[in-house]
Formats: C-alpha cells, sequence, structure tokens
C-alpha cells in the first residue's frame, strides 16, 4: 500500500479519497497517537471544496473511535492548521491545487507534517483494519477558533523586517481558495491597500484553476500590468503556495522569490551557520545569494523539506529557511509550509526596497525543464550508468548524486536528471546562459543510456 505522495493522500473523493478511507486514516492516526508519547488530541480542518464536510465527519469518526479528542476547527488554510496543531495533531482535509474531483488527507504533529516514518506507520494501520476501540473509551468533541490567532501572528512576525506597507498597493488572486482567509486580511492589517480577485470561496473553483501557473494567472497578471499596484500574489486552493507577479505583469521566477527571501533571512541572522534547505531541482541563483551573504545551502529530495531541516540541524546547522518552487517554511514562525507568511514577509521586503530592488542582486539565467521518455522498468538502470557517464562526458566542476545527478559548471550553470516518481519520464532541469546547448548536450547523454537499459 502506498498512500502517501509527497504532500498527504491526494486523489478522486469517489474513487480514492473516500469516507471509507478517511475513516481507516482517522482510525489508524487515533491509535498511532494512543501508543506514542504525544498528545492524543487533534484538531481536524478543511479547505472549501464540496466534499470537504463528508470526508472530515469521516476522519472525526475514525480519530474519535481509537479514542482520540478532536477539536473542530472548522474551513481554514491548510497553514492555520497546521498552527493550530502545534502540542497536538492536527489532520487536513484538502486537494492543495488539484481539481474539485479531489480530496485529500494532510496530517500534522506540533506543526509540522508527518515524517516518512509515521506515514509507513499510518499505511500499515490502514491495511491491518483494526476495529473501534471499547466503547467506553472513545474520544471527546469540541469546536475552536484559530484565524485570528494565526493571522495575528503572521502580522507580528511579518513587523520584525522590512518596512510598513502604508501606501503600498497590492493585488491578489485568491483562487477561490482559503488564501481568501488569510493574505488580505493580513496585508490590510500590516497598512497595505488590497484588492483582490477570486476572493469568494467556492469548492468549484469557478474563476480559474486552482494551480497558479502563469496560464491560470492570466486574469491577475493583466490586472497588475493594467492597474497602479506594486505587485501581484496569486495562491494556490490551500494558500501553501505563492506566486509573485511584479508591477509590470511579469511572473517573478519561483527561484528568484526563493534567493530574495532566503539572502534576507541569512543577513538577519545572528546565527554562527545559517543554513536554507532546498531542493535539486532548485536554481543555482539561490546558492549565488545564500554565499553572498555569508550562509550555505543543503538540498533534500523534492517533498521533503521538513526532513532536510532536520539533518542540517543534526549536523549543527541552523536553518533560517527552507524552500522549494512555490513553497516556503519560515523557521523563525513555525514548521510548515506557508503562503501566507511568504505574502506578508514579501510585502514588507517589497515596501522597503521595491520588487525591483529585491531582484536586481539576483542573477537570472535562463532556466528549462524537459522530460525524456522513459520506461518505469528502465530508469533504475539507466540513472545507474548516468552516475557516471553525465560527469565523465561533462566534465562538471562538482557532482552530486544522492537524489539523482546533479552538475555544477565553473561559470554558474547546472543541470539535474532525476527519474518521475509518478510518470515514465526522466527528467531534466538546466539553467545556463545558453541553456538549450546545455540541454541538448545533457538529454543526448540521458537517451543514450535509457537506449542502453
Amino acid at each position: 500500500m502506498e498512500l502517501f505522495g509527497t504532500a498527504g493522500i491526494r486523489g478522486s473523493a469517489t474513487e480514492r479519497v473516500t469516507p471509507e478511507l478517511a475513516l481507516s486514516v482517522g482510525r489508524a492516526a487515533g491509535r498511532a497517537a494512543l501508543e506514542s508519547d504525544a498528545p492524543a488530541e487533534f484538531v481536524v480542518g478543511r479547505d472549501g471544496r464540496t466534499t470537504g464536510q463528508g470526508l472530515a465527519a469521516a476522519v472525526e469518526a475514525g480519530l474519535l473511535s481509537a479514542g482520540a479528542d478532536v477539536t473542530r476547527v472548522g474551513v481554514v488554510p491548510t497553514p492555520a492548521l497546521a498552527f493550530a496543531s502545534r502540542g497536538r495533531r492536527g489532520v487536513m482535509l484538502t486537494a492543495s491545487h488539484n481539481p474539485p474531483t479531489d480530496n485529500g488527507i494532510k496530517m500534522f504533529v506540533d506543526g509540522q507534517e508527518y515524517d516518512r516514518d509515521l506515514e509507513r506507520d499510518i499505511e500499515t494501520r490502514v491495511e491491518a483494519d483494526a476495529p473501534p476501540t471499547d466503547w467506553d473509551d472513545w474520544g471527546a468533541t469540541g469546536t475552536s477558533g484559530v484565524l485570528d490567532a494565526y493571522r495575528d501572528a503572521i502580522v507580528e512576525f511579518a513587523g520584525r523586517h522590512g518596512a510598513d506597507l502604508d501606501g503600498l498597493s497590492v493585488a491578489v488572486d485568491c483562487g477561490n481558495g482559503m488564501s481568501a482567509l488569510g493574505t488580505p486580511q493580513v496585508l490590510r492589517d500590516l497598512g497595505a491597500r488590497v484588492v483582490t480577485l477570486n476572493g469568494q470561496i467556492d469548492g468549484h473553483f469557478p474563476g480559474r484553476e486552482s494551480k497558479p501557473t502563469p496560464e491560470t494567472l492570466a486574469d491577475l497578471i493583466a490586472f497588475v500590468a493594467d492597474g497602479d499596484f506594486d505587485f501581484g500574489i496569486g495562491h494556490d486552493g490551500d494558500a501553501d503556495r505563492i506566486v509573485i507577479i511584479d508591477g509590470n505583469g511579469e511572473v517573478v521566477h519561483e527561484d528568484t522569490v526563493i534567493a530574495i527571501v532566503a539572502e534576507h533571512y541569512v543577513r538577519v541572522s545572528d546565527a554562527e551557520d545559517p543554513v536554507v534547505v532546498t531542493t535539486p531541482n532548485a536554481s543555482g541563483r539561490i546558492d549565488e545569494r545564500v554565499r553572498e551573504a555569508g550562509g550555505r545551502v543543503e538540498r533534500v529530495r523534492l517533498g521533503a523539506l521538513h526532513e532536510g531541516i532536520a539533518s542540517a540541524r543534526a549536523d549543527g546547522g541552523d536553518v533560517v529557511f527552507a524552500a522549494e518552487p512555490w513553497k516556503h517554511i519560515h523557521p523563525s514562525f513555525g514548521g510548515w509550509i506557508d503562503g501566507v507568511a511568504s505574502a506578508a514577509l514579501i510585502a514588507r521586503l517589497a515596501a522597503e526596497s521595491g520588487m525591483a530592488g529585491l531582484r536586481e542582486p539576483v542573477t537570472e539565467r535562463p532556466y528549462r525543464k524537459v522530460s525524456v521518455p522513459c520506461p518505469d522498468e528502465k530508469k533504475r538502470a539507466a540513472m545507474a550508468a548516468l552516475e557516471a557517464s553525465l560527469p565523465d562526458a561533462m566534465a562538471p566542476e562538482s557532482v552530486d548524486t544522492e537524489y539523482g545527478v546533479r552538475l555544477e559548471f565553473a561559470d554558474a550553470s547546472w543541470t539535474l536528471v532525476r527519474p518521475s516518481g509518478t510518470e515514465p519520464y526522466i527528467r531534466v532541469y538546466a539553467e545556463a546562459d545558453d541553456v538549450d546547448a546545455l540541454v541538448d548536450e545533457v538529454t543526448a547523454v540521458v537517451e543514450g543510456e535509457i537506449e542502453a537499459a
């Protein structure tokens, strides 16, 4: 059984993430908590999807029948649920940026997503299908609000960075999702003028697709370009992703956003060894800005920022920021991915330096991602061969084979080759002044190893 992907359990609400599965996962999570040293109290929240009420009820029934107590926090952004899970556990019913037919289950303990060991334990317990606990040991329910405390905490946190937002004008496309309960209110509390698009919560996502991309954010891009805005913000369905649009209506590259925020955190840190955690597909521009500020970068597999944070801390580093494209963790605020906190922080930095001023130090080389067809049964052999053949063919300055094959070159260009975990492809990522030539050279080696596998 492989229930969990890189961000919880997701899929069709009628075929995969059904009430039956939600009941089983809830009961498994409740039993696991009761057998551990951690508190067996769970906060349960959901996004605005039409299937959320039924799935939340099923999860709660499972938790209660295992003997765990449940506090309902209602319809909230995923980062607000994570905030509420501090000192206890949490379950969020959300499929993030997936289509409206889907839903999902994301689990937290003390403000952090379940790690792989906890997820494997839940999978094992779901497969075992244990019955409810004794009738007189069932848990109890309660309700609580979290939004006011969550938004106030972000306002206080962001207020320690950058400058006041008085006079700043921001357009926010909430995508009919949960950021409508977070970002506009926080930015207004910080003093900005905020105009929202798709600000009504609707599980059908009538305004646009929930995933924020240059294509789905076309209305926001035009709105910012035609209006008097300092910049724009686009979110996904549960408010953990963020996309930044500059005042000219140009999408700011996701790695540039990471580089800006990472450099800021390193510069304001008083740690002896400030560390930024990111993923193998993230740009070398992040490393450049972090090194310039006096920090270092550590990389971890996609979807495993929490593991990277734990590993860097175990090695003595002080993690000041962790991010992969579109998703950011602010350790000085909390241990979860939080698009609302990112919006507040970036707004404060833009108020101090202007969006153009923030981008100016970042070297933005051309970037490409290519998918090379590869049957699943050939991936392992091809990747094993590429660990030797790709460096031999490319003469890089450094090689890292922990999460695929990543090569870095003396001119600051780089490439990453890694197998897709869900599709019959090997992915090639590259960044260079002549990115097409680099991609062509790497792809040729990859295709050769696939053919020979």
